[in-house]
Formats: C-alpha cells, sequence, structure tokens
C-alpha cells in the first residue's frame, strides 16, 4: 500500500512512517519538508496521487479555543479535501483518550473539532483515540518552571509508548475504516510525578520537579481519574518501566 503521513517528520509521524516501511508498504510524508502546505493545501494534490490511506498525526501549536478550533478545523477540511480529490479510501485521525472528558483546555477543543470535520468530511475514516505518552510527564516538566523547579502535576495516567501508538495507527490503516472512535492506552496506571522523576534521570538529565497543581502547565480539571481509560480499552504491550529501561526515547 501507499500511505501518507500528515505530519510524517514530527515526534509520531516519523515513528508512523518508519513503522510503515518496515511493514513493507510505501509511506509519503506530507510535511512542508516535502513542499506540502497543510494549511493551504499546496503541494497535496499531486503528492496523494495512488495513496489509498491517509494517516494524520498534526499537533499545530494553539494557545486559545478559538485558535484551537479554527486551527485544526481548516487543516482537517483541506487535508480531506484534497483526499477526496484524489481517490483516497480511507483517513485515521490521531485523537487524544478520554477527551470528551476535560473542558477549558484549548487543545482538547481544538481536537474535539478535528474529531467533527473528520465524521463530516465523506471520507471513509477511523480515529484512534491513545492515552498520554510515556514521554508527556517530562514535557510537562519542561513547559512551566519557577525558581529553577520543574511544575508538575499529580496526574493519574495510563500512558503509552509512542512506539505503540505508531504500531497501532499502522494496523488500522493496513484495515478497513471502522467508521467510528477507537481507543488503545498503555498496560498499566502510572503517577506523573514519578514519571517525570524517573525520565529524566534515565536520560542523565538533573532537574528538580516540584508535584504542584499551581503553576503547572495542566490545571486540576485532569485531576482523578479524568484521564484513565474504560475497562476493555485495547492495552499496547509496552510498559513505562520497559521504556525507561530501553533508554526513555
Amino acid at each position: 500500500m501507499r500511505i501518507a503521513v500528515a505530519g510524517g517528520t514530527g515526534r509520531i509521524g516519523r515513528l508512523v512512517v518508519r513503522e510503515i516501511a518496515q511493514r513493507g508498504h510505501e509511506a509519503v510524508s506530507l510535511s512542508r519538508a516535502e513542499g506540502v502546505d497543510l494549511r493551504t493545501g499546496d503541494g497535496l494534490g499531486a503528492i496523494l496521487a495512488d495513496v489509498e490511506t491517509v494517516i494524520d498525526v498534526t499537533n499545530p501549536p494553539v494557545a486559545t479555543v478559538a485558535e484551537a478550533e479554527e486551527t485544526f478545523t481548516a487543516m482537517t477540511e483541506v487535508l480531506l479535501a484534497a483526499e477526496a480529490a484524489a481517490g483516497v479510501r480511507h483517513h485515521i485521525a490521531l485523537s487524544i483518550a478520554a477527551l470528551d472528558e476535560v473542558e477549558g483546555n484549548p487543545h482538547y477543543f481544538g481536537k474535539r473539532a478535528q474529531e467533527r470535520a473528520v465524521r463530516a468530511g465523506g471520507i471513509a475514516f477511523t480515529i484512534l483515540r491513545a492515552t498520554q505518552f510515556h514521554d508527556f510527564p517530562a514535557m510537562i516538566a519542561e513547559w512551566a518552571v519557577a525558581d529553577g523547579e520543574s511544575l508538575v502535576p499529580p496526574l493519574l495516567l495510563q500512558p503509552i509508548a509512542p512506539r505503540d501508538v505508531a504500531a497501532a495507527l499502522v494496523d488500522h490503516a493496513l484495515d478497513a475504516p471502522s467508521g467510528t472512535t477507537v481507543e488503545i492506552a498503555g498496560p498499566r496506571t502510572e503517577d506523573a510525578v514519578d514519571m517525570a522523576r524517573r525520565t529524566f534521570a534515565a536520560r542523565g538529565e538533573d532537574r528538580r520537579i516540584r508535584a504542584t497543581w499551581r503553576g503547572a502547565a495542566m490545571g486540576v480539571g485532569f485531576a482523578g481519574e479524568v484521564l484513565v481509560p474504560a475497562e476493555g480499552v485495547r492495552l499496547a504491550p509496552t510498559s513505562f518501566d520497559e521504556w525507561i529501561a530501553a533508554g526513555a526515547e
């Protein structure tokens, strides 16, 4: 198969491109590096020729709810229109588990808008909602720093390895469109503060971390079991312990 990856040069996109190639299929990256502008559609028509499936893992930066909804909707609609013109048969969007449980976060508003656009877009689709990645707490620690300390909220997560997310996306690309939202999570729950400390230690970085909701990058709307998936969700194989042992990459 010829499979296109929107955001193919990003953190998850690179893993998806590699996974596609390892399974013996042709991966086509849709990014500025290949002359593609996902906001305007420039370059999409030619590069989507003979593509059967598009996997969208784009993650544009957004600061406000209005910006998030406009950006995610516009990029998705541009991509879907180009897919329809090229005869693409399956659109797969990477989204976030527990997306409907969190209010007040611009990124979550944007992802909900993206999902609405996918469902209304006229292309057969699969939406894969994944829990937070194993490196997510370390990213939070880098976002919020005060007085020389990284501020990490005491989140309860059921994190997933980025490579497992890539593998699941390619699984769906090689299958028929589900026409639904499906969810995937890591094998067990973890504490975000502990995860951040262990990630930096595994990387050989000396970083002071304080457990707090005050000033942290995520508010109390994420507290409790909001980010823990329901029972029966598909579980990915790689635990956080295994990811740490492999070098936290």
